[in-house]
C-alpha cells in the first residue's frame, strides 16, 4: 500500500466499536486518546433521528428511551451481513428500530423530519466516524482526511469491504484496515521494547460490546506476527445485556402478569439499567433495578446478584475458551509457553469471564496493565503515524506488523468440494495461485464460485462472488493451463483471478459484487453525497442552536438585570414593559420549541428584546 503524504495532515485511528467508539492521535511523542464534547474517551456508536435533527453519540443515547425506533445502535452487528443471517434474525428481536430486507441487504428504517428514511449499515457507521473525525478536528486544530479504521480479526472479507465503505462516505482515506487484537498488541508492546527483547508468546483476549476476538502472537525486536486468531464476530457484551433484560421481563411477567416485550420504551429503560447493572457486578455481588413507573404506571423494583448474572450467561463465558483453544490448537502452542494473557474490550472486567480464563491457563496472573477501552485506538492511532510518514519517530519507526487471515479462501470444484488456494491464519499480505483445469472436451468458459470457511463442502462454506472466465481455446479437457490466483491486501481484503497462460485471457474480481452484500461504486458516490448534506444539516442545526441558546441568554441577562441593584430606580411601569416584553419572546420560543426556527428569527427577537430594553433604560438614564 502506498504511502500517505505528510502535507494531507494528520493521521488518526479510530476503533470503531459496536457499542461505543474511540479515536487517538500520535502526538509529541505518544498516543493522545481523545476526549469528546462531553469529556469522555469513548463515544455511543448511536445515532439518532428526530422531527428535526439527526444527533450522534453521546446525545442520540441520551434520549434513546424517548425515542427507541428512531435511534440506531449496532450497525457493527449488520455491516457487511445479508438480512437471511441467521445471527441477524436473532439481533432484529432485540433492536426497537426496524430493519427491512432489500435484495437479501438488511436496510434500517427510522423516520426523520416526517419522512421514512432507510440507511444502510455502512451510512450509520459512516455517521459514527464522521462524529470520532469531529472530535479529533476539534482536539488537534487541523483538518483531517488519514485514518485507519479497526475490525474484528474475526470480520470476513464483506464485513472488512463494509466497513472500508463506511470509511469512504464519510468522506476519508482509509489507510488500512486493522485488526483490533493486533491494535491491542501494539498498545500492549510499545512501551514494553526492553522487557520483551527476547521475544514473548503473547495471547490478546478481546471481548467488546458485540464482538470476540483471540489472537496470539509472537512479539519480538518491533516484529508484531500474529500466528493464529480465532473468535466469534457476534458475541459480546450486549449478548450478556439481552440476558439481564429477558430475565427482567420474565419477572415483571411473573410479579404483575403484564408483558412488556412488545413495548420498546419499556425495553430500551431496562436495557440501560441492565447495561448499568452488569457494570456495578463486576465490583459488587449485588445490585439493585429501580424503575420508577415503569409499565402503565406500574414500579419496577428489584435486585440482582453477581451469582445470578453468572448463572444466566454461564454457558455464553463458557463459549469464550472455545476460541482460546483453537487458537492456541492453530498456532501449535501449548499454553504453558504463553508469556502473557492480556486483556482487552469492556467485558474483559466481568469477574467470571476473568476467572474462566485464568483457570483455562492453570492460574495464571492476567495481564490488566494496558487500558481495555482505549488499546484498540491506541494500536491504530500508531498505525496511522507510521503510515502517514510519521514513522520517523524513533519509538514506532522499526515496527512491523504481520497480520493473518482468519479463515480459508479457495473455489468450489467440479465435484463440489471446497479447494483451498488461502489456508486460515496465513500471513497477509499475501498472494497464492494453483492450477484449474476444464472438465469437459471443448469447454470454452469456467464460472468460478469463491468460497470462505473450513467446511470441505463448498456450499456448506460462506460464498462470498462469482466470475467467470471465458475464451478459453477449446481442447480436451484437462488441456488448457489456467491458473487461479487469490491475493489478500493489508487490509484483508480479496481480488481472485483467473487466467489462461496461452492466451493471456484474463478475468478477476474484487469481491464487490452489490447483490453480495456490498455496495457498488454509484451507491457509495450517492451516499458520499447525502452525507455531505446531513452534514450542511448538522451545521445548520447547530448555528440555529447557537442563535437560540444566545437569545434564551440574554433573556436571563435581563431578568437577572431587573432584580439587581442596578436598576433599583427603574420605575415598576417601565419593569413591566420590560417583563412584557421577555414573556412575548418566551411564548413564542415555547410555541417553537418542538421545530427550530431560522437563525435570523431568534436574532431578530434578540434584538427587538435589546432595542426595547435600552429605550426603555436610555428614557430612566
Amino acid at each position: 500500500m502506498a504511502m500517505v503524504a505528510k502535507s494531507e495532515g494528520p493521521a488518526i485511528g479510530i476503533d470503531l466499536g459496536t457499542t461505543y467508539s474511540c479515536v487517538g492521535v500520535w502526538q509529541h511523542g505518544r498516543v493522545e486518546i481523545i476526549a469528546n464534547d462531553q469529556g469522555n474517551r469513548t463515544t455511543p456508536s448511536y445515532v439518532a433521528f428526530t422531527d428535526t435533527r439527526r444527533l450522534i453519540g453521546d446525545a442520540a443515547k441520551n434520549q434513546a428511551s424517548m425515542n427507541p425506533i428512531n435511534t440506531v445502535f449496532d450497525a457493527k452487528r449488520l455491516i457487511g451481513r445479508r438480512f437471511d443471517d441467521a445471527s441477524l434474525k436473532s439481533d432484529m428481536r432485540f433492536w426497537p428500530f426496524k430493519v427491512c430486507d432489500v435484495e437479501n441487504k438488511p436496510m434500517i428504517v427510522v423516520n426523520y423530519k416526517n419522512e421514512e428514511k432507510q440507511f444502510t449499515a455502512e451510512e450509520i457507521s459512516s455517521m459514527v466516524l464522521v462524529k470520532m473525525r469531529e472530535i479529533a478536528v476539534a482536539y488537534i486544530g487541523l483538518n483531517v482526511n488519514n485514518v485507519v479504521i479497526t475490525v474484528p480479526a474475526y470480520f470476513n472479507d464483506l464485513q472488512r469491504k463494509a466497513t472500508k465503505d463506511a470509511g469512504v462516505i464519510a468522506g476519508m482515506n482509509v489507510m488500512r484496515i486493522l485488526n483490533e487484537p493486533t491494535a491491542a498488541a501494539i498498545a500492549y508492546g510499545l512501551d514494553r521494547k526492553e522487557s520483551i527483547a527476547d521475544g514473548k508468546n503473547v495471547l490478546i483476549f478481546d471481548l467488546g460490546g458485540g464482538t470476540f476476538d483471540v489472537s496470539l502472537l509472537r512479539i519480538e525486536e518491533g516484529v508484531f506476527e500474529v500466528k493464529a486468531t480465532a473468535g466469534d464476530t457476534h458475541l459480546g457484551g450486549e449478548d450478556f445485556d439481552n440476558r439481564m433484560v429477558n430475565h427482567f421481563v420474565q419477572e415483571f411477567k411473573r410479579k404483575h402478569e403484564k408483558d412488556i416485550s412488545n413495548n420498546p420504551k419499556a425495553l430500551r429503560r431496562l436495557r440501560t439499567s441492565c447495561e448499568r447493572a452488569k457494570r456495578t457486578l463486576s465490583s459488587t455481588v449485588e445490585t439493585t433495578i429501580q424503575l420508577d413507573s415503569f409499565f402503565q404506571g406500574i414500579d419496577f423494583h428489584t435486585t440482582i446478584t453477581r451469582a445470578k448474572f453468572e448463572e444466566i450467561n454461564l454457558d455464553l463465558f463458557k463459549k469464550c475458551m472455545e476460541p482460546v483453544n483453537k487458537c492456541l490448537k492453530d498456532a501449535k502452542m501449548d499454553k504453558s509457553i504463553i508469556d502473557d494473557v492480556v486483556l482487552v474490550g469492556g467485558s474483559t472486567r466481568i469477574p467470571k469471564v476473568q476467572k474462566l480464563l485464568q483457570d483455562f491457563f492453570n492460574g495464571k496472573e492476567l495481564c490488566k496493565s494496558i487500558n481495555p477501552d482505549e488499546a484498540v485506538a491506541y494500536g491504530a492511532s500508531v498505525q496511522a503515524a507510521i503510515l502517514s510518514g510519521e514513522g520517523n519517530i524513533e519509538k514506532v519507526q522499526d515496527l512491523v506488523l504481520l497480520d493473518v487471515t482468519p479463515f480459508s479462501l479457495g473455489t468450489e470444484r467440479f465435484t463440489g468440494e471446497m479447494k483451498v488456494v488461502i489456508p486460515r491464519n496465513s500471513t497477509i499480505p499475501t498472494k497464492k495461485e494453483r492450477a484449474s483445469k476444464t472438465v469437459q472436451d471443448g469447454q470454452t468458459c469456467i464460472n468460478y464460485r469463491v468460497y470462505e470457511g473450513e467446511r470441505p463442502r463448498a456450499r456448506d462454506n460462506r460464498l462470498l462472488d462469482t466470475f467467470r472466465l471465458e475464451g478459453i481455446q477449446p481442447a480436451a479437457r484437462g488441456v488448457a493451463q489456467i491458473t487461479v490466483c487469490m491475493e489478500i491486501d493489508s487490509d484483508g481484503i480479496l481480488v481472485v483471478s483467473a487466467e489462461e497462460k496461452s492466451t493471456g485471457n484474463k478475468s478477476k474480481t474484487t469481491i464487490t459484487n452489490n447483490s453480495k452484500g456490498n455496495l457498488s461504486k454509484e451507491e457509495i458516490e450517492r451516499m458520499m453525497q447525502e452525507a455531505e448534506k446531513y452534514k450542511l444539516e448538522d451545521e445548520e442545526n447547530k448555528k440555529k442552536m447557537e442563535a437560540k441558546f444566545a437569545l434564551v441568554d440574554y433573556m436571563n441577562t435581563i431578568k437577572d438585570m431587573l432584580s439587581s441593584d442596578e436598576l433599583q430606580d427603574l420605575s415598576r411601569g417601565h419593569k413591566k414593559k420590560i417583563e412584557a416584553a421577555v414573556r412575548k419572546v418566551r411564548h413564542w420560543l415555547e410555541e417553537n420549541q418542538d421545530q427550530l426556527a431560522e437563525c435570523e428569527e431568534y436574532e431578530d427577537k434578540r434584538e427587538k428584546l435589546e432595542n426595547t430594553y435600552n429605550r426603555i433604560i436610555a428614557k430612566n438614564m
